[in-house]
């Protein structure tokens, strides 16, 4: 009992003398805006602070709320691609993933949009199509135009659970109007940026090394992935697709670049309905030589339009010695002192319309009319 009553002792005075070598700290004031000179409002009338787990946001504004809008109407039809491969190491042989990209529906009947180079060098039945709803369907290859980097797929998915992209023109498109990008940058799906139409007409190269007129330049995000998705106008409308960006490190720098609505509309209905793009032809076989302006005629097809407008081709002789015939300097007056003129030139016509040829035979300018052929039925 008296070794309990000591130990009791000891704890109490060890106690106080902590009390009086640390005391507790001194409450603070708190701190108010002395400004503020209105009313005290009563008990009653305070609003009641208590967090009851969730807390309401201000409202939207106007342009975030159609922003929203556009962005929950339009993702529905954008799609996340993905290709495979045949790769070959020293351990084996097989497929593996060899890319990924973006598309969009265009149609009920499963014709999906994408650009070609991001199925070129995949396997034709190793590429897949995951639409918004998460489910995942193979694709076959349609058709495709590498001259304008734009690739046509089918999936044989339920009609309802395809939404086609609303089309609309790129005849008014302005510098400075917002464009929004819908695509899957490095692979995150379902991903919208905005930003404005940056200039219009750019030039770029396309996979086969022909230029695209007409291009579309934007500020939006563009990044690697981003790649066949839409760019849209501010009413949700397609109007371009999205194709490459210019940066020297691969990431969006700022500029990126969209094909015309306008073009993908000809060169979709035409591969949808031929498999591959009906474009206007000559008949004739033209290449730039050294040392000549315009393109030299090398050969005509027989029963082509050039044919039968009498072009001339070069002429051999018994010892195999080569004769100029005409060179092509332009059509309808616009020059054509490139292969890229000409494809460029020809693409203003349709298949059965007539033209004139600005060319030279024996050191003399003369004028050829031609009615033009169609790719499809050469």
């Amino acid at each position: 009992m008296k070794n309990f009553l000591l130990s009791f002792l000891i704890v109490l005075a060890a106690f106080a003398a902590g009390r009086y070598w640390f005391p507790a700290p001194a409450l603070q004031p708190t701190l108010v805006d002395a400004a503020y000179t209105g009313p005290v409002p009563d008990r009653a009338s305070r609003v009641d602070t208590t967090f009851s787990g969730t807390r309401d946001r201000a409202p939207y504004t106007p342009d975030e709320e159609r922003t929203i809008q556009l962005f929950e109407s339009a993702s529905p039809a954008v799609c996340f691609i993905t290709t495979k491969a045949m790769r070959r190491s020293f351990w084996n042989y097989g497929e593996v993933e060899s890319g990924s990209g973006s598309g969009f529906i265009w149609d009920k009947t499963g014709h999906v949009i994408t650009n070609f180079h991001v199925i070129n060098g995949a396997n034709t039945s190793s590429i897949a199509v995951t639409l918004s709803n998460g489910k995942t369907y193979d694709a076959r290859v349609v058709g495709f135009e590498k001259e304008k980097d734009l690739a046509v797929l089918k999936i044989d998915a339920p009609a309802a659970a395809l939404h086609p992209i609303q089309v609309g023109t790129s005849q008014n498109i302005r510098v400075g109007q917002a464009v929004y990008a819908i695509g899957n940058p490095f692979g995150l799906d379902q991903t919208l940026t905005t930003g404005i139409v940056s200039a219009l007409d750019r030039e770029i190269r396309s996979q086969a090394g022909v230029p695209i007129k007409g291009a579309i330049q934007t500020d939006a995000a563009i990044n690697p992935g981003n790649s066949g998705g839409p760019l849209l106008d501010s009413n949700g409308q397609l109007i371009g697709v999205n194709t490459s960006i210019y940066s020297p490190s691969g990431a969006s720098a700022g500029i990126g670049f969209s094909i015309p609505v306008d073009v993908v509309r000809y060169v979709v209905d035409d591969v949808i309905r031929y498999g591959e793009v009906r474009r206007a032809v000559l008949g004739a076989d033209l290449r730039q030589v050294s040392g000549y302006q315009g393109l030299v005629v090398f050969g005509v097809e027989e029963g082509g339009g050039a044919a039968g407008a009498g072009l001339r081709g070069l002429s051999v002789d018994d010892r195999g010695r080569r004769y100029l015939g005409d060179v092509l300097l332009g059509i309808n007056g616009s020059p054509t002192l490139s292969n890229s003129d000409l494809y460029l030139e020809l693409e203003k016509y349709q298949p059965g319309e007539r033209v004139k040829l600005n060319i030279v035979r024996d050191e003399r300018r003369a004028t050829l009319e031609v009615q033009l052929g169609s790719s499809v039925d050469q």
